[in-house]
C-alpha cells in the first residue's frame, strides 16, 4: 500500500505548483482523448454491425425483423454476462503496465482468453434454447421459431466476441487500442456483403434465410479474432508480450482475481440490462405507441453511450497506469478529467437531440401517426437529463474499475436501477398523469442517482492510500 502523502512530496512554489498542474491537466486530457476516440469509434462500429444485419434482415420482412428482435434479446443477456468478465483483463493489464511488469501484462491477456473460453460454453446454452425461452415468456410461436433459426447462426460467435473483446482490452492497456478500430471498420462492409450472401444464396450457395444472417456475423467475428490474434503476436509493441507463450495453462491464482474483478461487472452490466427490458415492458402495458417511442429513444440512448463508454474504457486504463506506477494524484486526475470529458460530450449531444428531435423521430417513424411522432419527440426530451446521467455513470463506473473496485458499484446498481429506478419508473408511469414520459423519468432518477453515488465512491477512494497493483504468485 502507498500513502498519499508518501507519493505526493514536497510542494512546490505557487507558480511553478499551478503551471505544473495545468500541464499535468493538459497531459492527461490528451491522453484520455487519445485512448478514448478509437474505442469509442470502435463502439460505434460494432453498433453499425448490429443495424446492418437488422436493415438486410428487414428485407425478409416484418416477422424476420421481430425474430431478429427477440433472438438480440436472448443473444445479449449471455453476451453481456461475458463481457462484464473480460471486462477485469483491462484493469488488469493496465496496473501491470503501469508498473512496468510485462509479464503480468501477459499473464492478464492470456487469462482473459481462457476465462472467455470457460464462460462461453455455459452462456451458450440459452441462446441455443432460445425458443424454448421465448415460449416461456409468452412470444408468438411463429416468432419463437424463426428467432431460433437465427440463433442457430449467431451464438457460435460468443466466443470469438469474447476473445476480441478480451485482445480489445489488452490492446488498450498498453495505450494502442487502434488496431480494434482498424478491424471494426473493416469488418463493416464485410459482414454486410456476407449477410446479403448467405441469407440470398448468392455465387452458388444455399439460401440460408434469416439463420444465414447469424451464421455470417459468427463468421465475421471469427475473422475479426484472427485478426486481433495476429495483431497481437506480430504487430509492434504487441508481439514483445509473447502472450501465446504457455496459454496452453490455466492461471488459476490470477483467474480468481480476474472473477473477482469481472463477476460484479458482469451481474451490474445485467442489471441495467434488465431496467430498460423492463421499461420496455412497462411501456407495453401503457400503449403501442409507448413502447415504439421508447424504444426509439432507448436506440438514440445506446449510440450516444458508445462514446462515454469508450471514455470509460480509456478511464480505466489510465486509472490502471497510475495505480502500477503509485501515483495517487495521477489517479484523481485520470478519474477527474475522463468524468468532465463525458459531461463535456453528453451535455453537448444532449443538447443536438434535444434541438433536432422531431427529425430524430421523422427519421425512424417517417409517416406515422402524429401521436407516435409526438410522444416520440417528448420521450427525447424528457431523455435528455437520462442522457448525461448515464455518460457520468459509464464513465466513473470505468475509473472504478481502474482500482479494481466493483463490488460496491455492483451494490450501487442494484440500489440505483430496481429500488429507484424501476420503482420511480412505475410509479411516474402508472400513478401520475405523466404515462410514458413518467416511466423515462423514473429511469433517469435511477441513472442519476447511480452516477452521484459511483462519482461519490470514486472521490473517496482516490484519497485513500491506493491498492497494490497485482503481483505475481
Amino acid at each position: 500500500m502507498t500513502s498519499l502523502n508518501n507519493i505526493e512530496g514536497a510542494p512546490a512554489g505557487a507558480g511553478g505548483a499551478e503551471g505544473s498542474a495545468r500541464n499535468r491537466l493538459s497531459l492527461e486530457l490528451t491522453e484520455t482523448f487519445r485512448l478514448a476516440v478509437p474505442i469509442a469509434l470502435t463502439q460505434l462500429g460494432q453498433i453499425a454491425m448490429m443495424t446492418t444485419d437488422l436493415a438486410l434482415i428487414g428485407r425478409l420482412g416484418d416477422n424476420a425483423v421481430a425474430a431478429a428482435a427477440l433472438a438480440h434479446t436472448v443473444f445479449f443477456v449471455s453476451f453481456t454476462a461475458g463481457m462484464g468478465l473480460v471486462s477485469a483483463v483491462a484493469p488488469l493489464a493496465a496496473q501491470a503496465f503501469g508498473a512496468r511488469d510485462p509479464r503480468m501484462v501477459r499473464r492478464a491477456l492470456r487469462v482473459g482468453l481462457w476465462a472467455a473460453l470457460l464462460a462461453a460454453l455455459p452462456l451458450m446454452l440459452p441462446p441455443l434454447f432460445g425458443e424454448q425461452i421465448l415460449l416461456w415468456l409468452g412470444q408468438a410461436p411463429e416468432s419463437a421459431a424463426l428467432a431460433q433459426r437465427y440463433l442457430h447462426g449467431l451464438t457460435w460467435c460468443l466466443i470469438p466476441g469474447l476473445w476480441f473483446l478480451a485482445i480489445r482490452g489488452f490492446m488498450g492497456a498498453v495505450n494502442r487500442p487502434e488496431p480494434g478500430l482498424w478491424i471494426t471498420l473493416t469488418a463493416i462492409p464485410a459482414n454486410a456483403g456476407l449477410v446479403y450472401v448467405l441469407m440470398h444464396g448468392k455465387f452458388g450457395l444455399p439460401e440460408f434465410g434469416i439463420f444465414g444472417a447469424g451464421l455470417a456475423t459468427t463468421i465475421v467475428n471469427i475473422g475479426m479474432f484472427g485478426a486481433a490474434l495476429w495483431f497481437t503476436v506480430s504487430r509492434r509493441p504487441f508481439r514483445k508480450y509473447q502472450v501465446l507463450g504457455g496459454i496452453a495453462r490455466i492461471d488459476w491464482p490470477l483467474m480468481r482475481q480476474l472473477i473477482a474483478i469481472g463477476a460484479p461487472i458482469s451481474v451490474a452490466f445485467l442489471l441495467e440490462y434488465g431496467l430498460f427490458g423492463a421499461g420496455g415492458l412497462l411501456m407495453g402495458l401503457i400503449s403501442t405507441t409507448a413502447l415504439t417511442a421508447h424504444q426509439i429513444a432507448l436506440q438514440i440512448a445506446a449510440i450516444l453511450f458508445m462514446v462515454p463508454f469508450g471514455v470509460g474504457m480509456a478511464a480505466t486504463v489510465r486509472v490502471g497506469h497510475a495505480i502500477g506506477r503509485g501515483d495517487a494524484s495521477a489517479v484523481r486526475r485520470a478519474g477527474y478529467v475522463a468524468v468532465l470529458l463525458g459531461i463535456t460530450f453528453m451535455s453537448t449531444m444532449t443538447l443536438a437531440v434535444i434541438a433536432g428531435r422531431f427529425e430524430i423521430a421523422t427519421i425512424f417513424l417517417g409517416n406515422a401517426p402524429d401521436a407516435t411522432m409526438q410522444l416520440t419527440a417528448t420521450l427525447l426530451l424528457v431523455g435528455s437529463t437520462f442522457f448525461v446521467a448515464d455518460g457520468i455513470q459509464t464513465v466513473a463506473a470505468g475509473a472504478l474499475r481502474g482500482l479494481n473496485d466493483t463490488r460496491v458499484p455492483l451494490l450501487f446498481a442494484t440500489i440505483s436501477y430496481w429500488l429507484v429506478g424501476f420503482t420511480c419508473a412505475a410509479l411516474f408511469g402508472f400513478h401520475t398523469s405523466l404515462g410514458a414520459s413518467g416511466v423515462w423519468v423514473g429511469l433517469s432518477c435511477g441513472t442519476a442517482v447511480y452516477a452521484t453515488l459511483l462519482v461519490s465512491r470514486f472521490h473517496l477512494l482516490s484519497r485513500r492510500a491506493l491498492p497494490a497493483p497485482p503481483h505475481p504468485s
